[in-house]
């Protein structure tokens, strides 16, 4: 995104914002089949620490969070208050992070969402410090923008979902628990650190989290995720920046479990 493009809309519209990054697992093990109709084609592969059977057809992991994504965004847009004042970016992390898209007004994003989102493949390994080191960076960056031109914003958001556990750098991954501890401490972050399927490494989420659990997806509940995080975005783009706002506490239990 354009740095012109990025000041022409806190200019245009001074809403308070909602920066919400997405910090999505991308690697190789969110390409398992979770659902539909396969067929073994009775190759078997070594990709992430593990060994696969490679099938045709069949939904994946991350095809069931693409959905879940694409959802969060269209049910912000249709939102009159939200659209206008949530901004989104997204981090994706395999063998490597990568910023996916950068911070912007919902409409902007639009075209580049369509594209970029479902263009997402499964490769790679866990580089999960790395992202989330990423995604911290982006939002102080984002702040930052707002300070300067003078728009106020609430408390950034980090959603961090995982399917497995991090084998990227060691140092990179201690950084980034140093850095989310100290930021939902002092009330600068709320982190929602979300494990897919039995093999994510809860223990290593409760790190990232001083202030609540991480929570496990039940199955491959996605949308009804995004459904909840979009209604919580919602409701916080009502409120007064620095107001208390509740989270649901009832609609977590449609799709998350400790």
């Amino acid at each position: 995104m354009n740095a012109l493009l990025r000041k022409e809309d806190l200019e245009i519209n001074p809403t308070p914002r909602v920066p919400i990054c997405l910090c999505l697992d991308v690697s190789s093990s969110m390409g398992r089949i979770v659902g539909g109709q396969t067929h073994d084609t009775g190759r078997r592969e070594f990709r992430d620490g593990k060994w696969w059977r490679i099938v045709k057809g069949g939904v994946t992991a991350l095809q069931e969070m693409i959905e879940g994504v694409n959802l969060f965004y269209d049910n912000l847009l249709e939102d009159d208050v939200a659209r206008y004042a949530a901004e989104i970016c997204v981090v994706t992390f395999g063998d490597n992070a990568e910023l996916i898209m950068d911070f912007a007004n919902l409409d902007r994003q639009e075209e580049e969402r369509q594209q970029k989102i479902s263009a997402l493949k499964a490769k790679g390994e866990t580089a999960m410090g790395e992202a989330v080191n990423m995604a911290l960076d982006c939002l102080e960056a984002r702040k930052q923008e707002y300070k300067d031109a003078g728009v106020d914003y609430y408390q950034p958001w980090l959603v961090l979902m995982t399917d497995g556990e991090p084998n990227g750098s060691e140092s990179e991954l201690n950084r980034a628990i140093a850095r989310t501890n100290d930021l939902a401490s002092h009330r600068k972050l709320t982190i929602f650190p979300i494990g897919i399927g039995d093999e994510a490494d809860m223990q290593c989420l409760k790190k990232f989290s001083p202030r609540r659990p991480p929570l496990k997806l039940k199955g491959m509940n996605f949308k009804e995720f995004f459904e909840w995080l979009s209604a919580s975005v919602s409701r916080t783009s009502q409120s007064m920046p620095g107001d208390v706002v509740k989270l649901d506490l009832d609609g977590i239990k449609t799709w998350g479990e400790l």
